[in-house]
């Protein structure tokens, strides 16, 4: 086999594996967020909007290496399968790691453990939240992959594109949830005889957070 196959076939395999990589990165994103709780959605700070960014890149690592081609210092993207046999089945062999050992076993233990984790901080007096939305997630890990996939356009600009369909999944759908939870916890702290105000004004500004940014763009 002479060197430029070898090259060739070593870039197909880095594309093969980016699959795998990302749904990795999509495990540490769900082992970051129980770790950091609501510290995790901090502006270029938390780990958690670390590893989903990372998981997102290599969603799109094709079209990211599409702008070599776009600026005219590389070749496009090598097309077809790994030539050489080790490759090809080192590609394979870690593939099924990852969706059989990663996904299918060992994420499930780790949530249950989470799920724990979780009733153990209530038992102390602490909010399981941050296990509880820990474990949902870790579970959803296909779910996610799919749904990040389905946002990818196919262009160089795939990318900036899954960025946009997380903030528009975002504002759209979880928000709203979050607004009922907070309107939930409001409800419970009153009966308690704890503050509630915090609770409903963060419930409104979850409701309203597209509006509010439509409001800062107007403004800028």
């Amino acid at each position: 086999m002479g060197v430029p196959q070898l090259i060739l076939d070593g870039s197909r395999l880095l594309l093969a594996l980016a699959a795998p990589a990302s749904l990795v990165a999509l495990v540490l994103a769900g082992i970051a967020l129980r770790r950091e709780g609501t510290t995790s959605f901090s502006v270029g700070g938390g780990g958690f909007s670390k590893w989903m960014f990372w998981a997102i890149v290599m969603i799109t690592l094709p079209q990211v290496f599409g702008w070599f081609a776009f600026w005219g210092v590389g070749a496009s993207l090598p097309g077809g399968g790994i030539g050489a046999g080790w490759m090809a089945t080192f590609s394979n062999d870690a593939t099924i790691l990852v969706n059989t050992l990663v996904i299918g076993r060992l994420v499930p233990v780790l949530a249950a453990w989470m799920v724990l984790r979780a009733v153990i901080d209530f038992s102390e007096g602490y909010s399981p939240l941050a296990s509880t939305l820990g474990a949902m997630f870790l579970l959803a890990i296909p779910a996610t992959a799919a749904l990040l996939q389905s946002w990818n356009d196919g262009t160089r600009f795939g990318t900036a594109a899954v960025l946009e369909g997380a903030w528009t999944y975002t504002a759209s759908q979880i928000m709203p949830i979050a607004a009922g939870l907070a309107v939930i916890g409001a409800i419970i702290n009153f009966a308690l005889g704890r503050p509630a105000i915090r609770l409903i004004g963060c419930a409104g500004a979850f409701l309203t957070v597209a509006a509010l940014w439509k409001l800062v763009v107007s403004m800028m």
